[in-house]
């Protein structure tokens, strides 16, 4: 599809969604619902680059009477913003001395030399990797490993779905995974509600992690077990070079850090401000004799990641200040009459499902802000918890392309037939949407 057809079709479809929203709301919150299927469409097709259309929010909305320019730039600076920023400073890092190969290469020898084994450690290794760095480009590191370790189709694309897959599993696990998890902790510390520290969040998402992973690599052995891995994980692990110790070193000490800081706050009521300990050690990777990176290595910082969160935040702040939240909730009322289990297993199903067919950054954006309006009434603990459901279940969503950036990134590949990636996805869907529900009824409102 050329720039010119996409960007026509998008204005379109943003003018048919606004005109049909005129139907159920007012004329304000029409322009909204018409300028977001705009700005989705755009992020699908790609008429235009990430950033731009990441950036249009800041025209559009005040030249439509969205939202006053003053309420929107804000939103590209919030605080939430820089703990990732700190992160990719430490991805750029590890990629630039090559420390993610030894990781794979180190994990990939734990497992047996077998069909499941491999599709064990190419998941295991993406989650783990994404769960401290962007599944984005922990997918973008490990496609070429899992693309070329077998020549057999069968298994190519059967590695692939476990790199994307786990990228997506993984990424749940710490707030920096990926972008979904900052958009609900930036909405959380506007309205005032309880923030996860780093430690908590990650003791809270280690169950649905744990089974995910012990459930989703067997779905994607199904069918494979005569073909042969001959010859797979035979290569000798390398050894880690000094600077790369180094490295490593910081990284432990950074765990240890974080770690730290929640007992602190748990115990003792004191902590660090994780922002602020994020951002610290990803500079630190300028400084002489400690650090790896020069100011020219930030050229592959993707500072359009860090525009869609500022749409993000911008569309979440739009959909409540003119209320267009509240209207939705009221319309879908009939959720808070479900018993919480059903809540949340219905909550999970809607945005795992919806999230196919759009970025799971944008619709995170937008759902959020509607579940909140359930949440508030809640008790804080239940409401939380609620609105933790719709923001991991935008992450697993495992059908299309388009759903998630790491489905994306291996369907670039051309190896993967669409059909089967939305065969075994819907699979995953159905697995992921129950263990979800089910770890947050049985086991969340006891942790929180």
């Amino acid at each position: 599809m050329s720039e010119f057809k996409g960007l026509t079709i998008a204005l379109m479809i943003g003018v048919v969604f606004s005109l049909l929203a005129l139907i159920l709301f007012t004329t304000t919150q029409s322009l909204l619902i018409g300028l977001v299927a705009l700005l989705v469409t755009l992020w699908t097709n790609e008429a235009l680059p990430l950033g731009v259309v990441s950036l249009l929010p800041i025209i559009l909305f005040p030249s439509f009477g969205v939202l006053d320019l003053s309420a929107i730039t804000p939103n590209y600076s919030k605080s939430i913003i820089f703990l990732f920023l700190g992160g990719f400073m430490l991805a750029i890092a590890i990629e630039k001395i090559k420390l993610h190969l030894y990781f794979s290469s180190k994990l990939l020898s734990y497992f047996p030399k077998t069909v499941l084994g491999v599709i064990y450690a190419l998941t295991i290794t993406s989650a783990l990797l994404s769960s401290i760095l962007s599944n984005t480009t922990i997918t973008l590191m490990l496609m070429p490993i899992a693309l070329y370790l077998s020549d057999n189709l069968k298994l190519k694309i059967r590695f692939l779905l476990a790199t994307a897959y786990g990228a997506s599993i993984g990424g749940i696990l710490t707030p920096i995974g990926t972008a979904p998890n900052l958009i609900l902790l930036g909405f959380l510390e506007d309205k005032h509600m309880p923030v996860l520290s780093f430690g908590e969040w990650i003791y809270m998402m280690l169950p649905i992690v744990i089974i995910m992973l012990t459930v989703i690599p067997w779905l994607l052995s199904l069918g494979l077990k005569y073909e042969s891995v001959d010859g797979i994980g035979d290569e000798e692990i390398p050894k880690l070079e000094k600077n790369q110790k180094r490295l490593y070193s910081i990284i432990i000490l950074l765990a240890i850090t974080l770690i730290g800081n929640t007992f602190s706050k748990e115990l003792l009521g004191v902590s660090l401000n994780e922002k602020m300990v994020l951002l610290g050690f990803g500079l630190l990777m300028f400084f002489p004799k400690i650090g790896f990176l020069t100011w020219e290595d930030t050229r592959n910082m993707p500072y359009e990641i860090i525009m869609l969160f500022g749409a993000g935040f911008s569309i979440a702040t739009a959909f409540s200040t003119t209320g267009l939240a509240a209207d939705i909730a009221t319309k879908l009322s009939f959720i808070s009459e479900m018993p919480l289990f059903w809540m949340f297993l219905f909550v999970a199903f809607f945005v795992a499902f919806s999230t196919e067919v759009t970025s799971n950054t944008a619709l995170t954006s937008i759902v959020i802000p509607i579940f909140y309006e359930f949440a508030k009434d809640m008790p804080v603990g239940e409401g939380t918890l609620l609105l933790m459901v719709a923001t991991v279940s935008a992450s697993y969503a495992f059908m299309m392309p388009i759903a998630t950036p790491p489905n994306a990134i291996v369907m670039s590949s051309r190896v993967i037939p669409i059909a089967q990636m939305a065969r075994v996805g819907f699979k995953a869907n159905l697995i992921g949407i129950l263990i979800l529900a089910l770890v947050a009824y049985f086991l969340w409102r006891f942790m929180l």
